[in-house]
């Protein structure tokens, strides 16, 4: 399991670990493996969380409202997907 705080260069590019990135903060699912993919960004990119309230809007955990990042619409791997 990888546990995702998106502060840290071990989950940077190249990095696609099998499992659920969860918040460093609480352990809330995020995001699953098997929907990140390598983007020009630093940042490690997913292309949809594993539930619909698993973030809010401004890409903060749904449980605890760890801050994670942003999402960035229509820039997903294919058109019309987000990049979180």
């Amino acid at each position: 399991m990888s546990f995702c705080s998106f502060s840290g260069g071990e989950f940077y590019k190249g990095h696609f670990e099998t499992g659920m990135y969860v918040c460093a903060e609480c352990g809330h699912e995020l995001f699953s493996s098997s929907s990140k993919y390598e983007h020009s960004s630093p940042w490690p990119a997913f292309t949809e969380t594993i539930h619909e309230n698993s973030v809010k809007a401004e890409v903060k955990c749904g449980k605890c409202g760890n801050g994670l990042g942003h999402e960035f619409v229509n820039d997903g791997p294919k058109h019309g997907l987000s990049r979180f």
